[in-house]
């Protein structure tokens, strides 16, 4: 299977195209002033010196390379003469301040010491951001200077770690440097980069040094160094890490053809979709390390789901729909993408979340007489010193296209509803829906034999205008060029999780087609723990413009005071109307509390 390219399949309007347009128009412009504020852009003129202010730090060149990368893409569809010369200044930068061997590390040129001995200092994480921002400028614009600059690099890194083994260490610290190498490789056909993105797979968890890094085995778990790839069946360790490493592995499993890393990567997914993902699509439950914890351990209130997780989920994902051909990948990117990525960035477009916690008590949070708690953050920032997640964001929102249509021979799928315009190899495609405000879709397509769409998961009853056939989650239509209306049920409903997270045992949360909700002081009230859902609860749907989707109202319960701290008796509820908005859209209205699990009164 093959997914489309964002150059083929142009969002036409709808939820998503509006917020591409606010990536284009608002956010791409304000992390790069957050950038230019912080130093992180002037870094790349590598003049910085001991007693000046703004020291660059190890992760600033990929905190900028994220952000020329979502640049390209946005170049790519339209003209901006001021975003084309801040890329062209910066490929400058690393023009002018690039070794003669091809090196190029702000941090370490200018900051520290030798090259390549500290396995924890991105400095491969580094270099693989770079790769992929010089892969996607050169795709959007058919310029290859930064794209050569890169491949000087890469070689380089190539002579180091696999000709001369030179280096401090086997295998990077912080997995990207490799899923960037099977790009770099598929862009330009060279296979040394296909080799040592496979060398640095390879290599990982076989190297007593790396798995006793820490002090102990246990702990390379962090990194994912406790076992070779293909013996790894459950994921752990740092979030972002992890997900970056399967899709390097789904990568190397689809161009070799190599069915044990295939074998790996299908119980990697099914372990983070079946016992370690939150109702939303986060990762990462424990904020120590901002790591995988056991299975079902998704607490709520302290619930990490860095933003850049849920996107290198959406990455792995993409990935594993070209090696199987279900839609429980399609499904779950969906979930991740309209609430746990979504939720990070502002109504607005100009400040962030990096984490994403589904709970939070204002009264917990201010209780320490040694100051507020660091965690979870009340509202987003406009960046951090770790800014990762802005620039993630900026290089996701502009290839949404490439998450919507895919080919299997004369087949198309058509995996996310999104009104859009498919042009490729002769097939014209075009999808007009207002989802997910509605279920109402509507299809017409010509050079394709047969039409497969995606059944949600969360789907319990659908209508189709054509006969089908419904296989691996999807409605299978042979396509006589007439148009074809699908409508999903969009009655919110009431989920519950799996007895084994403790968390959420006895409680329900709500969701309307794919998107989850949540209510918030704003609407109902700073005592939203008290709250209480029946799963046959009454809803009023309300469509509001601030937000771009549906509100809900829902007849529900306020549990009561009994008058003593610890008394007899039942708790007495009373019936009250509660106000839901969309998950990804709480905290925009100033800090306050948010709940999106509630307590199940259910008879």
């Amino acid at each position: 299977m093959r997914n489309f390219s964002y150059k083929e399949v142009e969002l036409v309007s709808g939820y998503l195209k509006n917020k591409q347009e606010l990536n284009e128009t608002v956010t791409i412009n304000a992390v790069y002033d957050r950038f230019e504020e912080t130093g992180r852009i002037k870094a790349f003129n590598c003049d910085w010196k001991e007693g000046d202010e703004q020291k660059p730090h190890h992760f600033w060149d990929s905190d900028v390379a994220k952000w020329m990368e979502g640049a390209a893409y946005i170049l790519a569809r339209r003209r901006d003469d001021e975003l084309e010369r801040r890329v062209e200044s910066l490929i400058d930068c690393i023009e002018a301040n690039q070794g003669e061997d091809g090196y190029f590390n702000i941090y370490y040129t200018v900051c520290a010491g030798e090259r390549f001995t500290n396995r924890n200092d991105h400095e491969l994480y580094c270099a693989g951001h770079l790769f992929e921002a010089a892969v996607a400028y050169a795709q959007a614009t058919g310029r290859e200077r930064f794209l050569k600059l890169m491949e000087k690099y890469a070689h380089y890194i190539y002579k180091v770690f696999v000709l001369e083994k030179s280096a401090g260490f086997v295998t990077p610290g912080h997995e990207e440097i490799e899923l960037a190498l099977v790009r770099l490789y598929r862009y330009t056909r060279n296979k040394e980069y296909l080799d040592l993105a496979s060398f640095f797979i390879e290599q990982r968890g076989r190297h007593e040094k790396e798995i006793m890094a820490f002090g102990s085995r246990e702990l390379a778990d962090y990194n994912q160094s406790h076992l070779p790839v293909r013996e790894q069946r459950e994921a752990v360790g740092h979030a972002v890490r992890a997900v970056y490493l399967y899709c390097a592995m789904a990568d190397l499993a689809f161009e070799l053809e190599d069915e044990g890393l295939k074998e790996a990567c299908l119980a990697l997914f099914e372990d983070i979709a079946g016992r370690k993902m939150y109702v939303t699509g986060g990762l990462g439950s424990c904020y120590l390390g901002e790591c995988f914890s056991k299975p079902f351990n998704l607490p709520n209130s302290q619930a990490y789901n860095e933003t850049c997780a849920g996107i290198g989920l959406m990455f792995f994902c993409l990935r594993m729909q070209k090696l199987d051909n279900r839609s429980a990948y399609a499904d779950v990117i969906e979930r991740v993408l309209y609430n746990g990525v979504l939720s990070a960035l502002s109504l607005d477009g100009r400040s962030f979340f990096y984490e994403n916690p589904l709970e939070i008590t204002c009264l917990e949070h201010f209780s320490s007489i040694f100051g507020p708690l660091r965690f979870p953050a009340l509202s987003r920032a406009q960046s951090f010193e770790c800014s990762c997640c802005p620039p993630n964001i900026n290089r996701l929102l502009p290839v949404l296209g490439e998450y919507i249509y895919a080919q299997d021979g004369d087949a198309i799928y058509i995996n996310q509803f999104v009104s859009s315009i498919l042009k490729a190899d002769g097939i014209c495609l075009r999808q007009e829906t207002n989802y997910p405000i509605d279920g109402k879709i509507s299809v017409q397509a010509s050079g394709a034999a047969v039409l497969k769409i995606r059944i949600p998961s969360w789907c319990e009853k659908f209508t189709l205008n054509r006969p089908y056939t419904l296989k691996n989650g999807y409605a299978e239509i042979i396509n006589d060029g007439g148009r074809i209306e699908l409508e999903l049920d969009m009655t919110p409903f009431a989920v519950r999780a799996d007895a084994r997270v403790q968390a959420d045992v006895n409680k329900l949360c709500v969701q309307a087609g794919p998107v989850v909700y949540c209510a918030e002081w704003a609407d109902n009230g700073d005592n939203l723990h008290a709250l209480c859902l029946s799963s046959d609860f009454k809803c009023k749907i309300e469509y509001d413009p601030s937000i771009g989707l549906n509100a809900l109202e829902i007849s529900g319960f306020e549990a009561c005071s009994q008058g003593g701290l610890y008394t007899r008796g039942r708790r007495e509820l009373k019936e009250k109307k509660i106000r839901l908005i969309p998950y990804n859209a709480f905290a925009n209205r100033g800090p306050g509390d948010m709940l999106v699990w509630f307590n199940d009164v259910t008879r």
